[in-house]
């Protein structure tokens, strides 16, 4: 292992080198990447059990459901739900086979596809959403004071203001 050099003059803070955690920020960080993590986990399985729809399909679904006439472009959706195109175009292909989604060309260009949420996916949407919102509200707004739920749309917002500013404008 080489040692690193400092470049930075005698006195001055050396900007290159790691800004390790403290303690308590390493808690806190382990504490929410976890609790996260198991959180998505937990509504992931709950959701997939009770109505046979996974959470990456139910946020595909719901994101078409909130566009206007409940069509999207294909790549408008990825970089909505966070995925790649390919993977995208694979989840599409499955809702396709259930008859949720179906795809159609964009009249603007002629080249670009259009997911559209069919009214059996609307009506499958409109089934699991009970079952998603029982299971947020029961690990996690229940599990939060009020005062813990404003300091989280607090956090959240600051987060998302600094990873994606177009994303906290246009929240609800």
């Amino acid at each position: 292992m080489t040692a690193h050099v400092s470049h930075a003059p005698a006195g001055a803070p050396d900007l290159t080198a790691p800004r390790w955690l403290d303690a308590e920020e390493q808690r806190a960080w382990r504490a929410w990447l976890f609790s996260a993590q198991l959180l998505m986990d937990r509504l992931d399985r709950e959701l997939t059990h009770a109505t046979g729809i996974s959470h990456a399909y139910y946020e595909i679904l719901v994101a078409l459901s909130e566009a206007p006439e409940r069509m999207m472009r294909m790549s408008e959706l990825a970089d909505r739900c966070l995925s790649s195109r390919s993977r995208l175009s694979h989840a599409v292909s499955r809702l396709e086979e259930r008859g949720w989604v179906r795809r159609q060309v964009c009249p603007e260009d002629g080249r670009g596809q259009l997911a559209v949420l069919t009214e059996e996916g609307f009506a499958a949407l409109d089934g699991a959403a009970p079952v998603h919102v029982e299971s947020v509200r029961t690990h996690l707004f229940d599990q939060l004071t009020p005062d813990q739920v404003e300091n989280m749309r607090d956090l959240g917002e600051t987060l998302l203001g600094h990873l994606d500013p177009a994303t906290v404008r246009t929240l609800p």
